[in-house]
């Protein structure tokens, strides 16, 4: 059985997990083509018009799959308990995909995690291991050493962190979902601006979860979304390290429209940039965007001197 992934959304947070996982199954997997320009358009195709432009990706890269494997893994997730929800596009997208290409042959296998309904993540990967014609001890052993690599890659990439934040150029702290950060159309041109601008952008998602999902009080008492609390968490972590912040949207995200707002009402001591990411092509408008705040930024830094 080949198993085909689709190179968005959840892939960029647990790429190394799924990794590990399907090879201790023995599984051959196949990914998407990083993203394009024709893979944008299909997704505005199969997408409606009032999806994210993430989600629209999406399903760009499905179609990319279909007829190249056995079937596509797509996940579903609805919340991790007493850790919050995910946008509810996350729970509904293995249905939404299943209709999307009913008429195309395209086969889908999911896993399911839904721990208010007592089903914990290593619970939907047993199960999903099940559904691949494997025993309930083969998922529990591919799971646990799938998790523990995610969780020695995260580590590793919290501690290199750490180092770039003692270098003296300017840091920019890039509150954004890792399906924007790490899309080669939409969010990588953005770290590779900031690069070329003598910058050094230091990524949410390089800290631990667990950490911001407990930090995130600090600057707002409640917020529902998990991976919202796990960004707003970053940022009360990075915010005395950082010289400014750079909000990543993908247009028109629902929860990260009221998560930004309530970031720019509250935090008053550093620069911010709301960055919306659309569909149009090219990135002129954007870079001019980015000098023109890092330009802010090198005066002030130049007038507290």
């Amino acid at each position: 059985m080949k198993v085909g992934i689709p190179r968005a959304l959840l892939y960029h947070r647990f790429s190394i997990l799924w990794d590990v996982y399907f090879k201790e199954l023995g599984i051959e997997t196949v990914l998407s083509p990083k993203t394009d320009k024709l893979i944008m358009e299909k997704g505005e195709h199969f997408g409606i018009d009032e999806s994210c432009l993430s989600s629209k990706l999406f399903w760009g890269h499905v179609d990319c799959l279909a007829g190249k494997c056995d079937t596509i893994f797509v996940p579903r997730i609805a919340n991790y308990g007493k850790e919050g929800y995910l946008c509810s596009r996350f729970e509904a997208l293995y249905d939404t995909a299943v209709n999307t290409f009913r008429d195309r042959n395209v086969r889908f296998v999911c896993c399911n995690v839904d721990e208010q309904q007592k089903i914990t993540e290593e619970k939907a990967y047993i199960s999903l291991a099940v559904s691949l014609g494997k025993t309930k001890s083969d998922g529990k052993r591919a799971y646990r050493k799938a998790y523990a690599a995610y969780k020695q890659d995260l580590f590793v990439k919290e501690q290199a962190q750490a180092d770039l934040l003692k270098k003296d150029d300017i840091k920019i702290l890039i509150l954004g979902h890792s399906y924007n950060l790490y899309d080669e159309y939409i969010g990588i041109p953005i770290l590779n601006t900031l690069k070329k601008l003598d910058t050094i952008p230091i990524l949410a998602d390089h800290y631990d979860f667990d950490k911001a999902r407990r930090e995130y009080t600090k600057i707002c008492k409640d917020i529902p979304w998990f991976t919202s609390r796990e960004l707003v968490g970053a940022l009360a972590h990075y915010e005395n390290d950082v010289d400014g912040v750079i909000l990543l949207t993908a247009f028109p995200c629902g929860p990260d429209s009221m998560v930004n707002e309530m970031i720019i009402r509250r935090v008053h001591d550093k620069p911010i940039l709301n960055l919306l990411l659309d569909s149009q092509d090219g990135n002129a408008g954007i870079d001019t965007r980015l000098e023109s705040f890092i330009d802010i930024i090198r005066f002030r830094k130049g007038a507290a001197v």
